[in-house]
């Protein structure tokens, strides 16, 4: 069977990130998850990536124009804080100058765009024209498969977060809307 052809013009993707086994490092995919449930544009696609990066990197060669990142990210804020970060500017998502950037077990969003930055360069293929980062404030990234009670409360507030995100994006890509007769 062939796959469907994705819709024609600007696509989305939105990425979970983390480690499921390390608590709330799971938020990403989570998120993913519950987004996946729902209603969303057809130019927008989902991912629960994981830890997974050097595969994001990849896939994002293939023509995307916006990628929503999700992810916890350690700000300094009240566990469950959500923040939305616009890494688009490669100066904006600088790796750690000390990070191994092919670590697979160390590949925060960060190294993700690293690589993805070299990969372009080196195949001419262009990034995502806006990269955006959904991230929430962990409590605890112990061992262990549960979030904490203040990243699961988060949840919902980031679904909601993300839907208006690529929602605005559709209206953008959408034509006038006409009158109903």
């Amino acid at each position: 069977m062939n796959d469907p052809e994705p819709p024609a013009g600007p696509r989305t993707l939105v990425a979970g990130v983390g480690n499921v086994f390390l608590g709330d490092d799971g938020f990403g995919v989570a998120t993913a998850r519950l987004l996946a449930q729902g209603q969303l544009p057809p130019h927008v696609e989902v991912a629960a990536v994981g830890i997974r990066g050097v595969d994001l990197a990849y896939r994002l060669l293939d023509g995307w124009d916006t990628l929503v990142l999700v992810d916890a990210t350690a700000r300094g804020g009240t566990p469950g804080t959500l923040y939305l970060i616009d890494a688009t500017t490669p100066d904006d998502r600088a790796a750690d100058p000390g990070a191994v950037p092919l670590d697979g077990h160390r590949m925060t969003p960060d190294a993700v765009l690293a690589l993805l930055d070299t990969l372009c360069a080196g195949t001419g293929a262009a990034p995502p024209r806006r990269i955006l980062v959904v991230g929430c404030e962990p409590a605890c990234l112990d061992e262990g498969m549960e979030l904490s009670p203040q990243v699961a409360a988060a949840l919902p507030e980031a679904v909601r977060m993300v839907t208006e995100l690529v929602g605005r994006e559709a209206a953008v890509r959408s034509p006038t809307r006409r009158a109903a007769a």
